[in-house]
């Protein structure tokens, strides 16, 4: 059923790893706040936002806002932006930004096919587990206008699905992590990548690298 331009589905119990991963980074939003994003990260929503403006993008959702300073950096370029994050105190941080932002579990996209000419999601996609990945990233091929772009930044590694439990969150966050060719397979069989980007020497854990990928409508 269409609600506003929605499909309204029914809440689901949230996982016991997403509430916890809620509550690490409800304790750590101000912090995330007073952080001004690395060199490497604005460089690549740069040059996403390069080719946003070449295809004439006009609406972007961000997966895992944050608190909102991708989005706002979009938004003050032109783009109608929406963000989502499953943390509420991150998503009042984007809000006192004048950003359209929503607490959403990513399972429960509600959008309606083709509500968006890009999808942007750093660092957000790899708190979800490998079982619920693959109707994700069907749902956002739904959402995702046929002329549209997706961005996807993970860290990547020795394939792995776990609590990290040296994590500096409180408490310690859960990670999925894909070898390269693994997570290439796996986004190939939902849309066409146009580029893939390894991004070196970001962990001091030197098996992990950042992976960078920007695709479209296959």
């Amino acid at each position: 059923m269409l609600v506003n331009g929605k499909r309204r589905k029914t809440k689901r119990p949230i996982d016991n790893h997403k509430i916890a991963l809620r509550k690490a980074y409800d304790g750590k939003a101000q912090e995330r706040e007073l952080t001004d994003p690395a060199p490497w990260k604005a460089a690549l929503r740069q040059s996403f936002l390069d080719r946003l403006q070449q295809t004439g993008a006009k609406t972007l959702l961000e997966l895992g806002a944050g608190s909102g300073k991708d989005s706002k950096f979009f938004q003050d370029q032109g783009l109608d932006v929406t963000c989502v994050d499953l943390s509420p105190e991150l998503v009042k941080l984007c809000q006192q930004k004048g950003l359209n932002a929503q607490v959403c579990d990513f399972t429960e996209l509600d959008y309606a096919p083709n509500s968006f000419d890009a999808v942007y999601a750093l660092n957000s996609l790899l708190h979800i587990s490998k079982a619920e990945l693959p109707a994700i990233l069907e749902n956002i091929r739904t959402i995702l206008s046929p002329s549209g772009l997706f961005y996807v930044g993970v860290w990547g590694g020795p394939s792995s699905e776990k609590i990290w439990a040296q994590d500096s969150y409180d408490p310690p966050r859960f990670f999925s992590f894909y070898p390269d060719d693994k997570i290439q397979a796996l986004l190939s069989s939902y849309f066409k990548i146009h580029t893939f980007e390894r991004l070196e020497n970001l962990q001091p854990d030197d098996r992990i690298h950042m992976q960078s990928i920007v695709m479209g409508q296959r």
